[in-house]
Formats: structure tokens, sequence, C-alpha cells
């Protein structure tokens, strides 16, 4: 139960800037550096999640990945 509290919390802390980002199509202020190492790390966490099956990785990461796959596409269309 709290591997998936913890993976609720962490991956709709991303809804608000996906939403202004998709809203606005500015992402000026958002670090291309920072998404792309981001986007890396979510793809090994999921990785591992699914080696392990810890089902709220694999939940979390998935999700968290669908919003911050988002927001990275965006700051690269929209730079």
């Amino acid at each position: 139960m709290i591997g998936f509290t913890a993976a609720i919390l962490t991956t709709i802390a991303f809804v608000p800037q996906a939403i202004k980002v998709i809203a606005s199509k500015n992402t000026k202020d958002i670090s291309l550096g920072m998404y792309v190492i981001f986007n890396l790390g979510v793809i090994f966490w999921l990785i591992y999640g699914i080696f392990t099956l810890d089902f709220p990785i694999i939940f979390a990461n998935i999700i968290t990945f669908a919003f911050t796959f988002t927001i990275l596409i965006f700051k690269l269309k929209y730079k």
C-alpha cells in the first residue's frame, strides 16, 4: 500500500506541468537536459520493475513516462 501511494503521488506530480505545457506550448523555462535524463531514469526504473515484478514501480513509471515524455516532446517541438 505504501508503494502504491508513493507511486501515485510521484506520478501525479507531473500532471500540472504536462497540462501547462500542452495548453500553453511554452517550454522556454523547462530544462531539456533534465527531461532527457529523467526519462532515461524512468525507463530504467520501468525495466527494473518488470524484472522484479514490482507492480507499484511498473505502474508508476509507465504513467510517469507518459507525462514526462509528452513534456519532452513538446520541449523539442516548441523550443
